[in-house]
């Protein structure tokens, strides 16, 4: 993995100094924006592969800037936030963003979780023993990236998509929080566990016929989720 472009957008000219300086050890290519019009432009114009997005910006904040980019489609997204704003968190993940990494951070750590990042968004586009899953009206094409209910499409981020790939490719099983992180984000670390859990709800909202009395992506309580085998 390398040569990717990964685009930096943070207000705070030392993060963005020493994120670019590792993400180029690394073999990536980095653009930097400092406000959110420059970001947007940035992203029209260079076509990232990656955004990291900080969420306090001059002119249009993170999360109205990842909800645009939710709106136009699925370029990935790690968020940065403050160590103190656990709702501004889960409403960017809600709107779509691919993970988060909390300030102060390491720069290492951002680095790993822009490579599991970047991998899952790989391995999506790569050929899979089972191309086509079919659970009750659910059916998911892994080669066109495509999910109907019913046989009317969904529109998933990326990581929903992925989520429910897991899901569907091992009906009926169990799985904690702990293993849906290590298996669909690609790390394991207990403070994400609000990742899984805010996914599992937008999954909900597009799959079920009822989010709020789920009978597809059931809760199994005390041990984590299972996709029902209908």
């Amino acid at each position: 993995m390398s040569g990717e472009l990964i685009l930096v957008v943070d207000d705070e000219a030392t993060i963005v100094e020493v994120v670019e300086l590792y993400l180029q050890r690394e073999g990536f290519r980095v653009v930097t924006a400092a406000t959110g019009p420059a970001a947007i432009a940035a992203m029209s114009a260079e076509r990232p592969d990656l955004v990291v997005l900080d969420l306090m910006l001059p002119g249009i904040g993170g999360l109205e800037i990842t909800k645009q980019v939710r709106t136009a489609g699925n370029l990935p997204i790690i968020m940065l936030t403050a160590r103190g704003s656990e709702t501004d968190r889960v409403v960017g993940l809600e709107l779509g963003a691919d993970d988060y990494v909390t300030k102060p951070f390491s720069p290492r750590e951002l680095v790993a979780r822009i490579k599991a990042v970047l991998r899952r968004t790989q391995a999506g586009s790569e050929p899979d023993d089972a191309q086509v899953l079919v659970i009750g009206g659910l059916r998911l094409d892994a080669k066109s990236h495509m999910v109907t209910l019913d046989s009317q499409q969904l529109s998933l981020t990326l990581r929903e998509f992925e989520l429910l790939a897991f899901l569907m490719r091992n009906p009926g099983q169990v799985f904690t929080r702990e293993q849906l992180l290590d298996n669909v984000w690609g790390y394991e670390f207990a403070s994400e566990l609000s990742t899984v859990t805010v996914h599992v709800r937008r999954l909900r909202e597009k799959i079920e016929r009822d989010p709020t009395n789920p009978t597809v992506l059931q809760t199994v309580w005390g041990v984590g989720y299972r996709l029902h085998k209908a």
